[in-house]
């Protein structure tokens, strides 16, 4: 992933937020999010190599988690509105967020085994 706005780092991270289980989309606009304090949509697609609906789609789920904040621009003329985006909680708040849903997650799958053994024993 040779993306304009992203180095080895920003890349690492985006692969671990997917391992995750988070949307690439999603994961590189959270990655791209993280460095600024306040972009646009179009900044967020040219940096991430994103198409515009992708963007609004990786969006949606970062304000549906309350992650993301949204700001209209007001704009001279007509055309779409300009919107800005910037984190609603600070990156590592987040990170802890994905460390107990993923904490959760194997609590879950070692659960499951532990059922699976289990019944394994009585036929």
């Amino acid at each position: 992933m040779a993306d304009k706005g992203f180095n080895k780092k920003d890349e690492s991270l985006v692969d671990l937020l997917v391992n995750t289980g988070m949307p690439k989309n999603v994961a590189k606009t959270l990655a791209f999010l993280r460095k600024k304090e306040e972009t646009t949509s179009v900044e967020i697609e040219i940096m991430t190599a994103l198409r515009q609906p992708e963007v609004s789609i990786a969006m949606q789920e970062l304000r549906r988690r309350k992650w993301v904040i949204k700001r209209d621009i007001k704009k001279e003329g007509k055309g779409r509105p300009v919107h800005a985006y910037k984190l609603a909680i600070p990156f590592d708040k987040i990170i802890e967020t994905l460390e107990k849903e993923e904490r959760k997650r194997m609590e879950s799958i070692e659960k499951n085994i532990d059922q699976l053994k289990a019944l394994s024993l009585n036929p």
